[in-house]
């Protein structure tokens, strides 16, 4: 008996997950279950017993039938990328209706392709609110999972880190705590199993409780000093705070502590800041090392709240040259330090193609936080709005103040915009000494990201340009 007469006498199929969030092995059973045309009311998806547990192998019960197998001449299944996307997320969810939801969906979509359409579908909505769901879990590890340091027998550190996820997100999210902290050894424990990364391999392990990480360590109290000091009373607003950040996960933040005697002075010190008067009547800081704690704690722009580190410039505190880029990216961010990237690597390869000593100048960005869009599980860069540089202007007007650079390289139109107050076109002013207020003499060209983005012989034309550009600006240096 062919597996398509089997299933046209009535057969019920069971599936047992190896794991609950095992969406390959689901989307590979569903494939198949698909092509032997076997209808959603067939078919029991069935989870591994005991919630958490990430490391079960698929066990059919005695006697269960076996899974037909999809004939050789069996159409292709077809399924739409939008689907693709809201089912990896969704199968996370806990929900334990989600699989047969998935499968009920994928074989509606081999008779109208264009299900995942229609937003009033009950279906459709369900799944796209479990994904939401999953990927609002997921954002909460990665803002409130808190590492507390230990020791190990031979007194390497070792970071743990407790956490309570609703959903099977932990395997799913071990590569962004992984890109991270590459260089840390490091556990998170969850009531869902555990992860560990030893800065070359990770590990899972069995689900933990609450009393087995760590209480606390001294970094915390100045990880509370830091977060009293950053407290913006200014931009309050409890109900969109305790959204954010709810309740729940308060006790596993060193800093929540704080959050309630901060609240209830917030008024006194917004008062207080009213009455400090605009940041042009501020007093610009008298050190490079003064600026960087600074803006550390400026919250004057959004891009401050995205949950980056402020990126401070780099180099001597009297440079004769001073390297102005547009913002921090992903690599600078995470290290904190200025032109490490890809396009900062490309610069340091341009600067000694041109006889410049990046050691000798200072290498700073117009803005100073990481601004970014998700995209999956990476950060894409979003340019900074105009609005936003004119903001942080003042911070590289405090550096320049202080480095008194005799020349100035913007790389790119936002860099020269911070340098200039307007909008500019690096195409029309390029090549061009612009003197400024200061007796600076300020040079255009592009930034060694625009490079990155050509090919072919539009990028061998722009990279004759930059050379250029570098070359003419070691003259000049030499020229005193």
């Amino acid at each position: 008996m062919t597996a398509m007469q089997n299933v046209s006498l009535g057969s019920h199929y069971a599936v047992h997950l190896p794991a609950p969030d095992d969406f390959a092995f689901w989307r590979e059973r569903a494939r198949g279950l698909i092509q032997c045309d076997v209808p959603p009311d067939r078919v029991s998806w069935i989870e591994p017993g005991g919630t958490g547990d990430l490391f079960a192998a698929e066990c059919p019960s005695r006697g269960e039938k076996r899974l037909p197998v999809p004939p050789a001449d069996a159409p292709p299944v077809r399924v739409s990328r939008r689907f693709l996307t809201l089912a990896r997320s969704a199968a996370l969810h806990t929900d334990p209706a989600r699989f047969g939801l998935l499968y009920r969906v994928l074989w509606r979509l081999q008779r109208n392709p264009r299900t995942m359409e229609d937003k009033a579908d009950p279906e459709v909505r369900r799944i796209e609110e479990l994904a939401k769901s999953v990927r609002r879990d997921a954002h909460k590890m990665h803002a409130f999972v808190r590492f507390r340091e230990v020791q190990e027998e031979d007194g390497t550190p070792h970071f743990v880190a407790w956490f309570e996820p609703d959903h099977h997100i932990v395997r799913a999210e071990a590569g962004f705590f992984m890109r991270r902290f590459a260089n840390m050894r490091w556990s998170i424990l969850t009531p869902r199993g555990s992860i560990h990364w030893d800065g070359e391999v990770m590990r899972e392990g069995p689900s933990a409780k609450a009393e087995d990480a760590p209480g606390g360590d001294p970094v915390e109290d100045l990880w509370r000093s830091y977060y009293a000091s950053i407290f913006n009373p200014a931009r309050l607003k409890v109900s969109a705070m305790l959204s954010e950040m709810p309740k729940k996960y308060w006790k596993n933040l060193p800093e929540a502590e704080l959050i309630p005697q901060l609240i209830a002075g917030a008024q006194a010190r917004e008062a207080a800041m009213v009455k400090a008067g605009a940041r042009e009547e501020r007093a610009r800081p008298g050190s490079l090392a003064e600026i960087a704690q600074a803006i550390a704690a400026c919250r004057d722009c959004p891009i401050a709240d995205c949950g980056t580190r402020a990126v401070a410039g780099e180099g001597p505190q009297q440079a004769a040259l001073m390297i102005v880029g547009e913002q921090p990216g992903d690599q600078e961010d995470l290290a904190g330090r200025p032109f490490i990237g890809p396009a900062g690597q490309l610069l340091d390869e341009y600067l000694t193609r041109a006889g410049i000593d990046r050691s000798a100048a200072y290498l700073t960005n117009v803005v100073k936080h990481f601004k970014f869009t998700w995209k999956g599980k990476h950060r894409l860069h979003q340019s900074p709005a105009a609005k936003e540089i004119d903001t942080c202007r003042w911070w590289l007007d405090a550096e320049r103040a202080i480095v008194k650079p005799r020349i100035v390289l913007a790389l790119g139109a936002s860099a020269a915009r911070g340098m200039l107050g307007r909008t500019v076109s690096v195409t029309r002013e390029r090549g061009r000494a612009i003197r400024l207020d200061d007796g600076a003499e300020l040079r255009v060209t592009v930034h060694p990201s625009y490079l990155l983005r050509l090919d072919g012989t539009a990028r061998e034309e722009q990279a004759r340009l930059f050379a250029a550009d570098l070359t003419a600006v070691r003259e000049r240096l030499k020229a005193g």
